[in-house]
């Protein structure tokens, strides 16, 4: 496995690891550190192996398709962790090192299984340093897309994250359907099954009625429309707060509209926090919201958040960004608001708050859901049988 990131956390990449161990397989993963992390050793079985990487080669990253300097330098790393660990395939995380990874392949010409956890193209279009000079003039979201589709069609195999994600891939460069494989963020049975519950959070808020964000809390994350209905919010629930368990660097944003809403009373910003406390904010939680923008990458994708917060059983309120409201309506596990409107984000808020039988039978909806068909366990499959038939 190449991932140009430390590690860990990255749930998707210890999910997957793990399953395929579980499988017979042996598993060493090429990621970076920055000094302060081991060279070697295993993780729940995974072989960790880091090369070091450093400030000037990790911004020189968001230029990959503009100057190949990065993946020259990650090439040559990535040619001696193959040679060295005796490599005999080769799982690509995401597009961003790709091409250093076919550099690196040339020699031993192994199978590949590029994984696409997102649509890069489109997300990249969302960074904050796009935005400005010189950022704007040296980054393209077109010239990212042209080189994923040279490696989606390069790649012995493609996985990714939805049914929307796959069509789109077969619709925009045509493969067979028989290349790609669907392997979506679900979670681990041991999520909601072994949770170690930490009791003082769920002290501070059992007197609230909780709406709960957890995860990456870039702008188009869309919390701002969570933290503008608060206003109308407070007049009816009086004892409302939303808790925002997460960090971006655009955060900023989100504390100056708290700020000036006066809010500051009802939004509580946790910060980051490790994933083991996840399942406490979930279970002191009344409902979870995943209050996506709609872009191209958010309405072919759903996160990981929305099966953590229905396997504990609770109601959800989701954006209509396609993938998650698909999702969300035919399990029937939460109500959908439209993106951007403040006012149906709170309808719907208060829809929820007057109906606890309604909020109960979401819940058992989602849950059931989760334990019957939608966990890591049932979901990896097709990725353990995509590596027992890969040559």
């Amino acid at each position: 496995m190449i991932l140009d990131k430390t590690f860990p956390p990255d749930p998707r990449v210890e999910n997957e690891a793990i399953s395929l161990i579980n499988n017979g397989f042996e598993v060493y993963l090429f990621c970076l550190t920055y000094g302060n992390q081991k060279k070697e050793e295993i993780i729940n079985g995974i072989n960790i192996k880091r090369y070091t990487s450093n400030k000037l080669i990790y911004k020189s990253s968001a230029l990959v398709y503009t100057i190949p300097f990065y993946s020259y330098i990650m090439a040559k790393k990535i040619k001696r962790f193959l040679d060295k660990n005796k490599i005999q395939a080769i799982h690509i995380h995401d597009m961003q090192i790709a091409e250093a990874v076919f550099k690196a392949n040339k020699k031993f010409n192994l199978p590949t299984v590029l994984d696409l956890h997102d649509n890069m193209p489109e997300v990249i279009k969302f960074y904050p340093h796009l935005q400005k000079f010189p950022g704007k003039q040296l980054i393209s979201p077109f010239k990212w897309k042209k080189k994923e589709e040279e490696f989606i069609k390069k790649a012995t195999k493609i996985c990714t994250v939805s049914q929307e994600f796959i069509d789109e891939v077969i619709q925009r460069t045509s493969i067979s359907k028989n290349k790609i494989v669907l392997v979506p963020n679900t979670v681990q049975k041991e999520f909601y099954t072994n949770a170690k519950i930490n009791n003082s959070i769920l002290n501070k808020y059992k007197d609230n009625f909780v709406i709960l964000y957890l995860g990456d809390t870039a702008i188009r994350r869309g919390l701002l429309t969570a933290i503008k209905a608060m206003p109308q919010l407070i007049k009816k629930i009086p004892n409302v707060k939303l808790v925002i368990v997460g960090s971006n660097t655009t955060d900023y944003i989100l504390f100056d509209e708290v700020t000036k809403l006066k809010l500051d009373d009802y939004v509580d910003f946790e910060g980051w926090q490790n994933v083991a406390l996840f399942s406490s904010y979930i279970k002191a939680s009344t409902i979870c919201i995943s209050p996506l923008y709609r872009n191209k990458q958010h309405d072919v994708a759903y996160a990981n958040k929305l099966f953590q917060y229905m396997s504990f059983g609770k109601p959800l309120l989701v954006s209509n960004a396609i993938a998650q409201k698909k999702l969300i309506k035919k399990v029937n596990s939460g109500l959908v608001h439209k993106e951007k409107d403040i006012s149906d984000f709170a309808e719907k808020v208060l829809k929820l708050y007057e109906n606890k039988n309604l909020r109960k039978e979401l819940g058992i909806k989602g849950k059931q859901f989760i334990e019957n068909e939608f966990n890591w366990e049932k979901t990896s499959e097709k990725l353990i049988d995509l590596y027992k038939n890969i040559n």
